[in-house]
């Protein structure tokens, strides 16, 4: 056999670069899982090894510490599938950014109920099921304590209430 036909067979494995490559990715997917609170961790139902291993990384302070940590997570890493952990991750980012986008049509939704009456005619339009006495209420309440300068219980409220309504 020459040298050149060992080549051959060394190509079915991946280079070292690719084998590195791949264990980056892995450690820099554990910094996402160790970078979730414990909710959201405990949501993805992570394997009992891979749990315990994020936990310890997240108790550990030490900058050398927690390197190595992350090391130890990609070697448990790369004994598993990581796709079902990466589309736990993307969920938990997609709901994340679902709820800011649901955040801000709801702050816009206060703002054009404090600013203008004509507003509360369109939301009753869109949300049927709205008890429109109430908020009216809390739109002259809301709108009473900023004139005053006191605390904004009503402006919160309003919120609670669009919330609840959507």
């Amino acid at each position: 056999m020459s040298r050149y036909d060992n080549s051959a067979m060394q190509d079915d494995l991946p280079s070292k670069t690719k084998r590195k490559q791949a264990m980056h990715e892995l450690q820099a997917l554990g910094a996402a899982l160790v970078a979730l609170p414990q909710g959201q961790l405990a949501a993805l139902g992570l394997p009992a090894e891979l749990a315990e291993a994020v936990a310890e990384a997240q108790r550990i302070t030490s900058r050398e510490g927690r390197r190595r940590q992350l090391q130890y997570i990609g070697r448990v890493m790369r004994e598993l599938d990581p796709a079902p952990i990466r589309a736990g991750l993307e969920r938990i980012a997609g709901r994340s950014a679902e709820d800011s986008a649901r955040h801000r049509r709801l702050e816009q939704w206060r703002a054009r109920l404090l600013e203008d009456d004509a507003a509360l005619t369109d939301f009753a339009s869109t949300h049927p099921t709205a008890d429109l006495q109430a908020l009216r209420a809390l739109i002259r309440n809301a709108r009473r304590e900023q004139d005053e300068g006191r605390p904004p219980r009503a402006f919160r409220e309003i919120y609670r209430v669009l919330r609840e309504v959507e």
